[in-house]
């Protein structure tokens, strides 16, 4: 009997300090052998599958402990798959509610105004914190895969510094994108000069879109602005090269030439009347307001002074004059 209760008495004291070992590593900092240590959780996996998974990728873990420790916590069920960083000085503790929290590593993507439509899906496709869901789709199918209404992507998505769950579809980057320039020109439409000479919104953004790639100087845009508003207006030709260079697409090749504004395209603003068909790049908040609300102004042309600043004119000998000051 005496034996039996000494072996008794050991069992409690051995539980009751392997009780507090355990409690005690809980709360230690795990040992890392780097800065920090970036692992991924695949989707269905258990408590089992995640903890090998944080092991193999370089985390020292005792698996036991660490199922044990979800299974005790009651969040064996709730871990989250997903891209994940750890750094020095966190616990175990730490370490599961992250995990559970979905506190997935995050990386970003910047969308510069001003670029194409064909530059963003470049930078987009280099990004190795993606998961390219879009890769190889056509423009067309790519908008009909977030949901657009429009099948050309042109100018359509809203230039900004965008930050992302490594590991996510870039789907959901191309969405919130779209999603945030849709907002921007929808509230500039609903705050908008009266009397402009477009038909609908697309044709806000396409104006929007050249004074984008016009623009040297952020302070000219209202003005620049009404010059091609003023040009809709009494029917003159728009005139701006930008629009000629995308309608070159990969002929341009830094310069352009008087045969390049006399070779009609869909976008040759010099041989056609009116917007082109889409917008040319896309364009920011400051450009899509100048575009719905242009200074009042009744200037017809304007030419660079080479300072990027430029010289405005109401009539054509006013600015002849200018670009025989400015230009030649």
């Amino acid at each position: 009997m005496r034996l039996i209760k000494t072996l008794f008495l050991l069992c409690l004291l051995s539980g009751a300090a392997a009780i507090a070992g355990f409690i005690y590593w809980t709360e230690q900092p795990i040992a890392l052998t780097s800065a920090s240590v970036e692992f991924t959780i695949k989707p269905g996996s258990g408590v089992r599958s995640a903890t090998k998974q944080i092991q193999e990728a370089g985390i020292p873990l005792p698996p036991f402990a660490f199922e044990m420790l979800a299974r005790v916590t009651d969040k064996a069920n709730k871990l989250k798959a997903g891209s994940y960083e750890l750094l020095p000085g966190k616990t175990p503790v730490e370490l599961l509610d992250k995990i559970v929290n979905g506190d997935f590593s995050q990386s970003s993507v910047a969308i510069i105004e001003g670029w194409t439509f064909a530059q963003m899906r470049k930078v987009i496709d280099a990004s190795t914190a993606l998961k390219h869901d879009t890769k190889g789709l056509s423009d067309a199918e790519l908008m009909k895969k977030i949901g657009a209404e429009f099948n050309a992507g042109e100018g359509m998505f809203f230039p900004d510094t965008y930050l992302f769950a490594k590991g996510s579809s870039d789907i959901q980057l191309y969405q919130q994108a779209y999603a945030s320039q849709l907002k921007r020109l929808n509230d500039a439409w609903e705050a908008r000069a009266a009397n402009l000479p477009y038909q609908s919104k697309y044709e806000a953004l396409i104006m929007a879109s050249i004074i984008e790639k016009e623009t040297g100087q952020p302070s000219e845009r209202a003005q620049i602005a009404s010059v091609f508003v003023n040009r809709l207006k009494t029917g003159m030709l728009l005139q701006t090269d930008p629009t000629v260079i995308y309608g070159m697409g990969d002929k341009y090749q830094g310069k352009i030439y008087k045969r390049d504004l006399l070779t009609d395209t869909p976008y040759n603003t010099y041989t056609r009347a009116g917007l082109p068909p889409t917008p040319i790049a896309l364009p920011g908040l400051a450009s899509i307001t100048a575009a719905l609300n242009p200074a009042r102004s009744d200037a017809l042309y304007f030419v660079a002074r080479g300072d990027g600043t430029s010289h405005f004119s109401e009539n054509l000998s006013e600015h002849n004059r200018a670009v025989n000051k400015y230009q030649r």
